[in-house]
């Protein structure tokens, strides 16, 4: 998959090129969104490119005006994208509610650089309850109407089904990827998976269907994976991170965060109801931290990716000052190692020291390869 990784991973290092030249090819609007609980078949049903606005992992100083430095560091480097003019392209911003930090980073956003369109959208924060789904339902539909406001034109029922048939084609597509990753010979690298779910956040879905058929159908008799490791955390970007641990000898087998399994999540069954149908997948999917209440779902679900890609080793990543995912710690900690998976934890700010998480790495494979 050398070739194929290569061009999903400069799509994802060029994709404000990308955008500007799907503009000028079809004439239609980019939006961009900060939150993967946003339904992006209703953007996509308008004929809307949705884009998952993401750092650049560079230093900045221009957001301090804007959002406290005590934010974490994703929200302090997105808002920096916007500031900057990075995503000068945009016609739209959207999320979803989820924590604090995203919404001071869309609020501080659309008010000091305005942008043609906005639009914030209530997510339900017991997603177990048996009100939530209705209460999605509802708030899709408003969505929908709002976007129908915004393009000036009906979105028709078969535009929405339409939609949903190319995003359920990804999330199965994504799902056979990471299938190849479970056996002892692994079709793709961690680093490869990684960029493949990145690039799909910022490409057309039908378009990124295309080229994920293409790596699928592509001979591979697959690598051995020495030690089997996974990686959790709130959003995992960087694939030079991934590729430094796989260069110490081990291979990332699996993940859980917003960037990796959690995007595309479980196949929710078609519903014959579409708003039905993308409720479900949002409140049905591997849920983040700030969505895990009151029952929590997320140590049995991060045990039963352990399981199923026989992992040995687990590395957090954590981005500096992200309050769920460090009330989450602790909880997953404990439950791997009632497994017997022991686990490292690694935190970031805004540019990753790889130089120095090398160190920490290097001792945390060392003690696993002793334990093995």
């Amino acid at each position: 998959m050398t070739g194929l990784a290569d061009k999903f991973q400069q799509t994802v290092e060029q994709r404000h090129s990308y955008a500007r030249k799907w503009k000028q090819r079809t004439g239609g609007r980019v939006v961009g969104y900060l939150c993967t609980y946003l339904p992006e078949e209703v953007l996509y049903s308008a004929g809307v490119l949705p884009v998952r606005v993401m750092g650049g992992h560079e230093p900045q100083d221009v957001t301090e005006p804007h959002i406290a430095g005590y934010y974490c560091a994703w929200c302090r480097d997105t808002l920096a994208q916007g500031v900057l003019g990075r995503y000068d392209y945009l016609d739209g911003l959207v999320t979803a509610h989820s924590c604090m930090h995203i919404r001071q980073t869309f609020h501080s956003w659309v008010k000091h650089h305005p942008i043609p369109y906005s639009y914030y959208m209530y997510m339900p924060g017991q997603v177990h309850t048996p009100q939530a789904e209705e209460c999605l339902c509802r708030e899709i539909e408003a969505f929908k109407c709002s976007m129908e406001e915004w393009v000036g034109k009906d979105i028709s029922e078969d535009a929405i089904r339409d939609a949903i048939q190319v995003y359920g084609k990804h999330r199965r597509l994504m799902g056979e990827l990471y299938q190849g990753r479970k056996g002892a010979k692994v079709s793709f690298s961690g680093a490869e998976a990684l960029s493949v779910v990145l690039s799909s956040q910022v490409m057309d879905k039908g378009e990124h269907n295309q080229w994920l058929e293409e790596a699928l159908s592509a001979p591979s008799s697959g690598v051995d994976a020495p030690l089997r490791l996974m990686m959790l955390g709130s959003v995992i970007d960087d694939v030079a991170l991934v590729e430094l641990i796989e260069s110490l000898g081990a291979m990332v087998v699996t993940d859980d965060s917003c960037t990796g399994t959690r995007y595309f999540g479980d196949n929710t069954p078609l519903h014959t109801d579409p708003y039905t149908h993308m409720a479900r997948f949002q409140l049905r999917k591997p849920p983040c931290p700030i969505k895990d209440m009151e029952e929590r779902r997320r140590p049995a679900h991060v045990l039963s990716l352990a399981r199923d890609y026989g992992v040995q080793g687990a590395i957090f990543v954590q981005e500096k000052f992200c309050d769920p995912h460090a009330s989450d710690f602790p909880t997953l900690r404990v439950a791997l190692e009632q497994v017997d998976i022991p686990s490292l934890k690694l935190e970031v700010d805004v540019t990753t020291p790889l130089g120095q998480l090398r160190t920490r790495i290097e001792a945390f494979m060392e003690m696993l390869q002793v334990e093995v």
